[in-house]
């Protein structure tokens, strides 16, 4: 069985990084699948024996990003140390302001250019230059040529060996020029400028990505440090690690609910908001289930712990969100592939450049700057964060809503829909059916109520508190089975007792019969009861419609969407709920497995929602699986999505989210690709015979770390999708 593993990785800059570093796993014996993400900077790997983590951790290493055999813990967003960006760009702006004001001042003002020759020489002035930015490339500027050259002498070019050759070249250029080797003018400027104006963008960058890595740290901030233990007559404070399956916990007005359990004294009303996206506070009594991380209201509650640590829901949607935002999309292998050979063609075409210009009659200075401006524009940072970082931010703001995606890929596949296909009970009904009416006596109702008790269906649900009602005790049932899409049957005193459908029951007569075609008239469901093969009772249940239901649908045939009900109820039951909602494709009297083949008919496009657990099998073969869940009961593991609160609506905010996101990401990958296109070209000075404009290699820089804040700030537009 193939293993998993998530690696950190720090070093990479642009998304030739991105394929390198998956090029270097791959090569790895045992690696079956490697997939690194730029704006997370972690790998992750399936791989076999002999690799290990540690291996490819030291593979990659030695390839010049140092990695760590570990995912990063959550909440941790690898921005990079804006600290210390921070002191390197203002560092590196004061040194090269001095020098950018003298040159550029002087051509805008030929007074300060006559005042300055009336101070300095020119060969003092190139002097102090020299020693300016070349403080400005030793100190704040190392990480380029420390980073880069090594990569580049691997021949593994990045970003940081483009911004080392463009830079360094018009260093040395200059310094030629101050000692009298070449003739000509000085790029001093040109060189801090660039490095400075680079310096800021990934400041803003890092920054811009802290921000769109937000949803992970806040849903790991909603667990509280510590919690008010029962013990006897008191309480004591412990620390969270520190409870256990079991305990018993005091939750006073307005804390943070430490852990999942069932309150057990005590009610409230809890502000579920921050997991399920639900605005309206839910009211908590006995018997109910409540999720870690939520805020209670003004009641005290007592509540028994039913899950801790990694297996606490807020724990699994946390790594939910995290794996969803690691993920790579199909559409970002095209943008690997193109960014991995990007860096080469880029040198190559500056050193054309270079050729080109010389040939035409310029200046080894002046060709050597027109490279030098292409290798600076031309990095592929934008590129490498135009899909991961709109997944980052799309699939926290999801989070925040109540909408988790399992992963990247679910949420590209939902924006291609045009079906969408529903479990009935539970999903568009309440999934809370009570009895309405019934035939036989209190001792058909206990023979039931025994084999229901070993059930959490809702059906099953019904009959316990019809039972309760009544007044009627449960008996003991023993070696009950439950039969898919029918019922369930076991032993009572020495009795075989089945509770379920018509179809389990065989041909009914009499009053029985008259008792089913009745409660079919009326769309309502039919459970019987049978001792020994003969029937004893027989109990009409109903179930209401989700109050959000008309509506949502109403939304989702709005977005073009096919709906098509599946459901086990038979058909009378079905047409009830699909004629108050206005659905008219129905298929009834459905198994598990038949929901599942009609949903792989549907085809690629389609999607399923479901309760997450009698419905997991349509849920896999669905296009896209959408489980549906309150609380605890998210069924985490059965869709490729997860709708928290249960609520219908969400279900539009879901396709509308992956619309949006999807957009979003065609938008950066148009920038990305589109500004390399148009200005590269400009850079060579492809117009200049035309009479254009050549572009400087310090307005290179600017439009290349303006790209890269381009894209980030236009996922982060995300975060205000409602």
């Amino acid at each position: 069985m193939a293993n998993a593993a998530t690696l950190a990785v720090d070093g990479m800059t642009c998304a030739s990084c991105v394929g390198r570093a998956e090029r270097v796993l791959r090569a790895q014996a045992g690696v079956q699948a490697a997939s690194v993400n730029l704006a997370m900077q972690s790998a992750h790997v399936v791989y076999d024996a002999p690799a290990t983590p540690e291996d490819m951790a030291a593979a990659l290493t030695r390839a010049g990003y140092a990695t760590r055999a570990a995912p990063r813990a959550l909440g941790d967003m690898p921005v990079g140390e804006t600290g210390a960006l921070r002191r390197n760009a203002v560092f590196a702006m004061a040194l090269t302001l001095p020098v950018f004001l003298v040159e550029m001042g002087g051509h805008m003002l030929p007074v300060l250019h006559h005042l300055r020759q009336s101070l300095i020489s020119d060969s003092t002035l190139a002097f102090a230059q020299m020693l300016l930015i070349g403080a400005v490339l030793i100190w704040p500027g190392r990480g380029f040529f420390t980073l880069g050259l090594p990569a580049l002498m691997r021949g593994a070019p990045d970003m940081n060996a483009l911004v080392a050759l463009g830079a360094g070249a018009a260093f040395g250029i200059s310094v030629l020029v101050t000692f009298g080797v070449l003739d000509g003018p000085i790029y001093f400027e040109t060189a801090g400028v660039a490095v400075t104006l680079i310096l800021f963008g990934r400041l803003l960058e890092a920054r811009a990505k802290g921000a769109a890595g937000q949803a992970i740290a806040r849903l790991a901030a909603l667990q509280p440090l510590t919690a008010q233990r029962v013990a006897g007559d008191s309480t004591v404070e412990v620390p969270i690690a520190g409870l256990a399956l079991g305990d018993v916990i005091r939750v006073r007005s307005y804390e943070r609910i430490a852990a999942d359990g069932v309150v057990i004294e005590g009610n409230s009303s809890v502000d579920t908001s921050m997991l399920t996206g639900e605005a309206m506070p839910v009211a908590i009594g006995a018997g109910d289930q409540v999720i870690g991380g939520c805020v209670n209201g003004a009641g005290t509650l007592t509540v028994r712990i039913s899950a801790t640590g990694a297996s606490s829901a807020l724990a699994r949607i946390t790594q939910m969100v995290a794996d969803a935002q690691a993920v790579k999309l199909p559409v970002q292998d095209m943008v690997d592939r193109v960014a991995l050979w990007f860096v080469p063609a880029v040198m190559g075409a500056a050193a054309l450049t270079a050729a080109v210009w010389m040939l035409a009659g310029a200046g080894f200075g002046a060709a050597m700057i027109h490279a030098v401006a292409v290798l600076i524009i031309a990095c592929p940072c934008a590129m490498g964060l135009a899909v991961p970082v709109s997944i980052l931010v799309g699939t926290g703001r999801g989070a925040q809503m109540g909408i988790l995606f399992r992963g990247g890929a679910a949420l590209q596949r939902l924006a291609d829909i045009d079906v969408i296909a529903f479990d009935k009970t539970g999903t568009l009904t309440l999934g809370r059916p009570r009895v309405v009416d019934h035939l036989g006596g209190p001792d058909a109702l206990a023979l039931a109520a025994g084999i229901e008790a070993h059930s959490t269906h809702p059906l099953a649900h019904a009959i316990l508190q019809h039972a309760k009602e009544r007044g009627v005790a449960p008996l003991v049932a023993r070696d009950v089975t439950a039969i898919a899409g029918q019922g369930a049957q076991g032993m009572i005193a020495g009795a075989q007792v089945q509770v379920g459908s018509a179809a389990m029951m065989g041909n009914l007569v009499g009053p029985w019969a008259q008792f089913a075609e009745k409660s079919a008239q009326l769309g309502r469901g039919a459970v019987f009861v049978a001792q020994n093969g003969a029937l004893v009772g027989a109990y009409a249940v109903e179930d209401s419609i989700k109050p959000s239901a008309p509506a949502a649908l109403a939304g989702l045939r709005g977005l073009n969407l096919r709906l098509v009900m599946m459901t086990g109820d038979s058909a009378a039951v079905a047409q009830r709920v699909g004629g108050d909602l206005g659905i008219t494709d129905i298929m009834a009297q459905m198994m598990p497995n038949d929901k599942a083949i009609a949903v792989a008919a549907l085809g690629p496009k389609s999607a399923f929602a479901g309760d997450g657990i009698n419905d997991a099998p349509a849920l896999a073969r669905a296009g896209v699986g959408i489980a549906m869940g309150t609380g605890t009961d998210i069924a985490i593991e059965a869709g490729d999505i997860v709708l928290m609160s249960g609520d219908l609506n969400g279900l539009a905010r879901a396709i509308l989210l992956s619309r949006a996101v999807m957009r979003n990401i065609r938008q950066n990958l148009f920038w990305a690709f589109a500004y390399n296109a148009a200005l590269i070209p400009v850079a060579m000075g492809a117009l200049v015979p035309f009479g254009g404009p050549a572009l400087s290699p310090m307005l290179g820089a600017l439009a290349m770390a303006a790209s890269s804040v381009f894209v980030v700030g236009n996922a982060l537009r995300l975060r205000r999708f409602a």
